[in-house]
């Protein structure tokens, strides 16, 4: 999910930098005095935007990129807009990302105006099913871990983001019991800062531990939640995700020579408790080299870091 406008500027850099991504517009059309008037969009053209980039690149790049609906969340839009992206999104063969139950408050908003919990909120809004993925799941009841169950739909378990905002923590343990496929996430910059997926492997291999037990969410399945898990939720489980015979080649080769890595007798625990983002050494998408000997070749990284630099001065000034 990126921002409402400018997401031609997110799949052009990712179509440079030879990542593989799902990519959708951020929707927001509920009138919202609080909301700057820079991120205010009515129904119509959020709709129209999104059908314009799903045109311009879904399945650019040798289907390397992809596009997904990407309401806010359920406080955020309009009825008509959500019901409308639910038949959209299934007409077009394309993916639904949302986020919620992030937080308390986000909770008793849905309840105060719905009457309803968020899950029951989305279903009978024709969001769900297994095409969608929905960001955190902090705060959800035992009905709602089964709804989700039920239609197939995805987590996207973002530990740091949640802890850094005081969200709370996910009980992964609960929604794999009852069913529900869940993946590994970041959220966005502000909230996470690093978006290092080692990290948030780590985080989620070892927070559900003082809850359910030591033997809780162990390293392989953490590992897991990073690789197929992620793949799945994006619909890409035929494709990549796990080292087979006729899969997309996305391959990362990570160094475990490091004094930190070692000694492990178990290449899943030093995955999901030691390695770190420093020890990838080399990176292939789709069978090309993005990253070789830690240098990445698709981008000239110090002049990202330049710019990024400037922006963010001007932005904060």
């Amino acid at each position: 999910m990126g921002t409402v406008h400018h997401t031609d500027a997110i799949f052009g850099a990712a179509e440079r930098s030879g990542i593989r991504a799902t990519i959708g517009k951020a929707m927001m059309d509920l009138p919202d005095p609080q909301i700057p008037k820079g991120l205010a969009e009515s129904t119509a053209a959020s709709l129209d935007e999104s059908a314009r980039l799903i045109e311009r690149w879904h399945g650019a790049a040798s289907n390397r990129l992809r596009y997904a609906y990407a309401p806010r969340f359920v406080l955020s839009c309009t009825d008509e807009l959500l019901r409308e992206v639910g038949v959209q999104a299934r007409a077009r063969g394309v993916r639904i990302h949302t986020h919620a139950s992030e937080n308390t408050g986000e909770v008793a908003l849905v309840r105060q105006r719905y009457g309803k919990e968020n899950i029951t909120v989305l279903d009978e809004l024709g969001l769900l099913g297994p095409h969608s993925c929905i960001a955190h799941g902090v705060h959800l009841s035992a009905d709602e871990r089964r709804l989700l169950a039920l239609r197939g739909a995805h987590v996207c378990h973002c530990p740091s983001s949640n802890l850094k905002l005081a969200s709370g923590i996910a009980d992964i343990p609960a929604l794999i019991a009852a069913g529900v496929s869940v993946a590994l996430g970041a959220d966005g910059a502000p909230c996470n800062n690093n978006l290092d997926g080692f990290l948030e492997l780590r985080l989620a291999a070892l927070l559900h531990k003082p809850k359910h037990g030591p033997l809780a969410l162990p390293a392989p399945e953490a590992v897991r939640l990073a690789t197929f898990a992620g793949a799945r939720a994006l619909g890409l489980e035929d494709r990549v995700g796990s080292l087979e015979l006729g899969k997309r080649a996305d391959m990362i080769a990570v160094d475990l020579s490091a004094l930190h890595a070692v000694p492990s007798g178990s290449p899943w625990s030093a995955i999901a408790y030691a390695a770190k983002a420093c020890d990838v050494r080399h990176v292939a998408v789709d069978g090309t080299l993005v990253v070789r000997d830690r240098r990445l070749l698709t981008l000239d990284v110090d002049r990202v870091r330049a710019n990024a630099n400037t922006v963010a001065r001007r932005l904060f000034a």
